[in-house]
Order: C-alpha cells, then structure tokens, then sequence
C-alpha cells in the first residue's frame, strides 16, 4: 500500500472511532460521501450524515447494527462475499423501494480489524449522461430563443398600454390598460423563468451570508406552508458566504419550500439546512460532475411521498410535470436549478417513495465579508408583480440628439415617443449599419447611445465600440432580453448600462438619465 493511501485510511480510522478529535470528525462530514466504520464483526461503529442520509429514515443507523441488516434479503450472501473480498458492489438496502447504492468495504491497518464502508450512488452510464446533458442544452437554447422573442412581445405589448394609460390615466379604458400591463407582468415572469433554465436571465449578484438570507425567509415561508406542514432550519455555524443574485437565491428557496408543500397534501415536516463540503477530487453528480472545491451546502427536504424512480431523470425538464390538473407549470424545478447552474453551483435530489426528497445545492464559497443588506420585495410566490408604469415627465436636454437603434420597429417607435416625451431629441435607426449611414451622411453627434443589442447584421456591442472611437466617453444604454454573463463581457467596467427585457417606457426614460454625466446641458 502506497503511503498517501496509508495516511488517508489512517485519517479515516482516527476521524470514525468513537470520540475522535472533533476536527477530525469535522473532516469526515465534509468528505462529501456516505463513510461508516465497521468493527471485526462487521457492525456499524460509527458514521456521517452522508451515510445515515442514504439508509434514510426508515433504516437509521445505530452503533452495533450487523452490516448484514442493513442489506436487503435478496442477495444479502453474494453482497457480504464480494464485499468482504474488497469487490465494489451494488446493493439493495433494507427498505422497500429503496434504490440499489453502490457500496465498497476496505479494511483498515491495525489490530482492530476493523474496516471502513463506502455507500453512494452510482454514476449514470456515459450514454445516459450525454443523452440527458444533450437533450438540457438543446431545450435550453430553444427556451431561450424563445424568450428573447417573448421579451420583444411584452415589451411592446407594456409599453402601448403604458403609453395609453399616461394619456388617459383617469379615464374609462384605466382598468383594462391596468390588466394589459399586469397580463404582461406574468408573461414577463414567465419568461424569467424560461431565461433561468437557459442561464440567460440577467443577474445581480452580491456576497451573501448563507444563514441570514435563510434565517430571513422563515417567517415568510411558514406563512406559505400552512399549519399541517411543520419546517424546521437547521443553520450550521459558523455560517458560510457565497456569490450570488439575493432575490434569486430567495426564488430557489421559495420554489423548493413550495415544491415539498406540494408533496405533503395531508402535512408533514420539511427541514431547510445549511453545512459546507470540501470536495477533493471531482465527483459524478447525476449528469453533471462536481468539480473539486469548497462549497456552502443548501438542503431542503421533507416527509413526503416522494419521486417516482422513473420520474426523477426529468425533474429539471421545463414543462415537465406530474401536477398538471393542479395548476403545476414545470417550471418551478428548472428554474431553480437553472440559477444555481448560472451562479456556479449544482443541485441533486434523493428520493425514495413513501419517504420523502432531498434537495442538495453546491455554491462555491466566497472567503470575503459578506455584502451590506440591500432590503429586497419578496413576493409570495414565483410569479412576478405587474410592470410599473412611472410617470414620463417632460425635460429639455438640449439640441443634441439620443441615437435610438432597435430592429423591432413597434418597440423602437414606442421608445421614440417616450424620449421625446421626456424632452429628448432623438434619430432613430431600425440597425446599426442605417445608424452609421445616417452619421457618415452629417447627422450630429449624438448626446448618448440607446440600443438593443441582438439586431440583423452589426450587434449593439459592435456598435457601441464603432462609435466611442470617434467619440469614446459616449454614454451608452443596451436594452436585451439576455444576461450580462450570456453577452461573455463586463459591461460595468466597458462603462455600458445594460437594462433587461421587457422593460417599462419610464425605466427606459430613467436608465437613460442615469447614464448621463450631471454637466449635460440643459434649457428652459
């Protein structure tokens, strides 16, 4: 036996023993998978929550349970032989329904005899995993083209209805501009979810502490439970910090706590925790693999009827759901782990019938302070609020004009009503290439850059680089349906504002002040 593999079964042997160091125990919680320690008679001595987690609920370990017991009936005598000759093997536990793990013995040095067991789930065949990894992306690329051409819809659809009801805000069509606008809302929602499957929906993330942003939903979701569901939180210290947008981090918990309300219609318990895990090598997660590395943990189970085995592979697929008399939209699932797949994370799920599902997210930890607390609305389910419809008051900025670029031609005519409105002149251009043609021609320099960013041809982003060599302090306002992250660029240190589709005609107003510098000149 090599002498790294010796100090490892060593460490292993100290860390598992009754009363080992507590850092070494807290080494062997982190290790990231199921370990118990066996005597010579093959009992269990000891063992992490990895392991009690796969024996789950209706098989808890306890200290003098013969390895025998744990095993199912059917097999048990092939599965001792083989594991007591060293052979990696699957095995069927003692529970029905309960999934075939994979499971490993290797004795350790010393008198003792004793041995350590390796459970886990195997790894998907490479043929399973391509398949499922190949039919994410190709969903995913299409939700998220259809998304884009949603953002442009609603953008156009919010905005008419804005428009009109600035005009008419007291008048007698109010209460039907009022349901446009919070129809387009939910559409808008609808499509924010279609983004975070794709990875493509626009981010704000910050450092955030992973207990307090927990701590902070519990009022909130034990209201949404109800009475006949009992949640606890269990919140490891010290508490762990990650990356990551703080509303979409309430939006994964929300649909998960939601997710397992759903699956104890007559009540039961469901438990939000937190821990960490230092991964040494990487390791097969469903169809993904989980790199090496320091993660913060998210868990979030309950006591339900749990998934079927044959429902499981598809859980993630948006628009698949097993709810669809009781409203269920499939999205709930995708959206949540496309979020924690754009913020760097992974997410897994353990499941047995009659015994409930677990939730595990991997976010990579951040070793800085925590962010300040920006209060954040929280809305009480995954759907959003209808669009705001400010009000666009009249300025004057002067003679210079806002280039306006949009290939949609109702959304780049509802904008151009709405800047002059505000009292900018505006020239506006259905491409890029017809922006450029109009400056080369003599049209004046313009006071700022406000374009949409996928067009026909020349994109915003080129655009944008054309222009600030002539002119490189330009201000420049993007307007897209796509992440920061999906447009591959640091748009804050380009010095570029990137407002999300669909927006409202006075976010676009706002936004566009905002980026410009406070000596713009002004008349009366």
């Amino acid at each position: 036996m090599n002498e790294p593999r010796r100090k490892l079964q060593d460490l292993l042997r100290r860390a598992l023993r009754p009363g080992p160091d507590p850092l070494l125990r807290a080494v062997m919680d982190a290790a990231g998978i199921g370990l118990a320690l066996l005597d010579a008679e093959d009992r269990l001595l000891a063992w992490n929550g990895e392991f009690a987690g796969l024996c789950g609920p209706m098989l808890p370990p306890r200290e003098g349970l013969p390895l025998r017991q744990i095993l199912a009936a059917e097999g048990r005598e092939d599965a001792l032989a083989a594991l007591a000759g060293g052979q990696k093997r699957l095995v069927a536990l003692a529970t029905e329904g309960a999934p075939r793990l994979e499971a490993e013995r290797r004795p350790l040095p010393g008198p003792e005899r004793q041995a350590i067991l390796r459970l886990a789930r195997p790894p998907a065949r490479p043929a399973e995993q391509q398949a499922a990894a190949a039919r994410l992306q190709a969903v995913g690329a299409l939700a998220g083209g259809i998304a884009h051409d949603f953002n442009n819809l609603l953008t156009a659809i919010a905005g008419s209805a804005e428009a009109a009801l600035a005009r008419t805000p007291q008048g007698s069509a109010a209460p039907e501009l009022r349901q446009v606008l919070e129809s387009a809302g939910r559409g808008a929602a609808l499509v924010r979810q279609l983004l975070a499957f794709a990875r493509q929906q626009a981010l704000r993330p910050r450092v955030v502490d992973l207990n307090e942003a927990v701590a902070a939903m519990g009022d909130l979701l034990k209201r949404l439970l109800g009475s006949r569901v009992r949640l606890a939180l269990t919140l490891e210290e010290p508490s762990r910090r990650v990356r990551i947008d703080p509303t979409q981090l309430d939006q994964v918990i929300m649909n998960l706590a939601l997710n397992a309300r759903d699956a104890m219609p007559e009540g039961g318990a469901m438990r939000i925790a937190t821990g960490h895990a230092v991964v040494l090598r990487p390791e097969p997660l469903g169809n993904e693999i989980l790199p090496a590395g320091r993660y913060a943990m998210l868990e979030v189970s309950d006591s339900g009827a749990g998934i079927p085995e044959e429902v499981l592979p598809r859980i993630f697929d948006p628009f698949f759901t097993t709810r669809r008399e009781q409203g269920g939209t499939g999205l709930g699932l995708s959206t949540v782990h496309g979020i924690v797949r754009q913020s760097g994370g992974f997410i897994a799920v353990d499941s047995r019938r009659g015994q409930g599902t677990r939730f595990r997210i991997w976010l990579p930890r951040h070793e800085g302070p925590a962010d300040p607390v920006v209060p954040t609305a929280m809305v009480a389910a995954p759907s959003a609020p209808a669009m705001p419809a400010p009000a666009i008051t009249a300025d004057s900025f002067g003679t210079a004009p806002v280039l306006l670029v949009e290939d949609e031609v109702p959304l780049l005519r509802l904008a151009e009503r709405a800047l002059r409105r505000a009292g900018f002149e505006v020239m506006s251009a259905g491409c890029a290439e017809e922006a450029l043609q109009m400056l080369a021609r003599g049209a004046p320099a313009p006071l700022a850059l406000v374009s949409d960013v996928v067009m026909p041809g020349m994109d915003g982003l080129e655009l944008c680089a054309k222009l600030r060599e002539k002119w490189p302090g330009l201000p420049v306002l993007l307007v897209s349906g796509y992440a920061e992250a999906a447009l591959g660029r640091d748009l804050a240190a380009e010095r570029i504002r990137l407002l999300a589709k669909p927006y409202s005609l006075g976010a676009l107003v706002a936004e566009l002040r905002g980026i410009l510098p406070a000596s713009t000149p002004k008349v009366s």
